[in-house]
């Protein structure tokens, strides 16, 4: 299968992209670089060759040949998508659809979209794919109007599934520290000490991201009628984390390291998911990983290339402060495209 993978150069897309060629896909990437400053450890085998363009820019000619599209590359969290709202809109919804669009009118027949477990928002109970949503950022509100649109566009030649995903943790060659685990891992290791904000109530689901690669290789040769216009969340229903428990296992993972939580309040998005319908539904799909065995990878990793704190902290792992180095030097212009190649 030839599949074109958007995000290739990303903290999900780097691991993904070496899964996919070992399956035996002819895989084609696409990523338009905002973050090839970021490089933590050699840990994959291949790479694909991928094309510097952003999404927004490409044609029915790179879509030629194209069985299958997993699109990954957006703008990538809350606090980026909240820098420029508008042109997040553009990126994430208005570039997602046309993205869409073009895939359809090239005849490719699958389409698989990350989308994420942030739609739910604020969340009483347990919620699962059926729940109302209720995003609560222009980057989660992005999510779910891609997924109403290219719903509609559905057909008999064309079969778009929808991966909600959990928060996502563990290493990866293009590492983010900008999300909650490895966020208190790296500070875990650097500082010798975790300060929560607040006091940890709010629920987060967590994924490692070789599962989430996972499900992307599984719903990518699943029987059509098990895939098509559907929407899974990716995870597991046993890793549903209060955000205190997460950071008890790091502080468990990394010895001699402090813990201090904060009061209540701050930000207020808690949701606890349903991972049931992956489980029953999509043929060989479970999770390998839990937070505990990711802080240990995380720990593992860190002593190995001896993290030191320049580098968790600086902009190449950190998605905002490497976007807005780009802007501030000149480097992007105002649509976030770049000015010289």
């Amino acid at each position: 299968m030839r599949v074109l993978v958007t995000g290739t150069d990303g903290y999900l897309g780097s691991l993904l992209a070496p899964e996919l060629l070992r399956d035996g896909h002819d895989v084609l990437g696409v990523d338009t670089g905002f973050y090839k400053h970021g490089w933590l450890y050699h840990g994959v085998d291949a790479v694909a060759h991928t094309i510097a363009t952003d999404i927004r820019r490409l044609t029915p000619a790179h879509l030629e040949g194209v069985d299958a599209v997993v699109h990954m590359a957006e703008l990538s969290n809350d606090p980026l998508g909240e820098l420029s709202p508008t042109i997040t809109y553009d990126v994430n919804h208005a570039g997602s659809v046309r993205l869409a669009q073009l895939a359809k009118e090239a005849g490719v027949s699958r389409f698989v979209y990350m989308s994420s477990c942030s739609v739910y928002g604020v969340a009483d109970g347990e919620v699962d794919e059926e729940s109302p949503i209720d995003p609560q950022t222009a980057y989660a509100e992005c999510k779910a109007l891609v997924e109403r649109d290219v719903t509609a566009m559905a057909d008999d030649d064309f079969s778009p599934t929808f991966m909600r995903n959990a928060t996502a943790y563990g290493a990866s060659p293009r590492m983010r520290f900008d999300i909650v685990l490895n966020n208190l891992c790296g500070l875990a290791w650097t500082q010798g000490r975790i300060a929560l904000n607040s006091d940890g109530t709010p629920w987060r689901p967590l994924v490692h991201a070789l599962d989430i690669a996972q499900a992307i290789q599984l719903a990518l040769v699943a029987p059509r009628e098990i895939v098509h216009a559907e929407t899974f969340n990716v995870g597991d229903s046993a890793h549903n984390y209060r955000v205190r428990d997460i950071a008890e296992i790091v502080a468990e993972t990394f010895p001699g390291c402090e813990l201090t939580l904060g009061a209540s309040g701050g930000d207020n998005r808690s949701y606890r998911v349903s991972f049931e319908k992956i489980a029953n539904k999509l043929p060989g799909f479970s999770c390998d990983w839990d937070a505990v065995r990711g802080a240990r990878q995380l720990h593992d990793v860190f002593s190995a290339i001896a993290l030191d704190e320049q580098t968790f902290t600086g902009r190449g792992h950190t998605r905002l402060l490497q976007l807005k180095h780009l802007i501030d030097t000149g480097q992007l212009d105002d649509q976030l495209f770049w000015r010289t190649r």
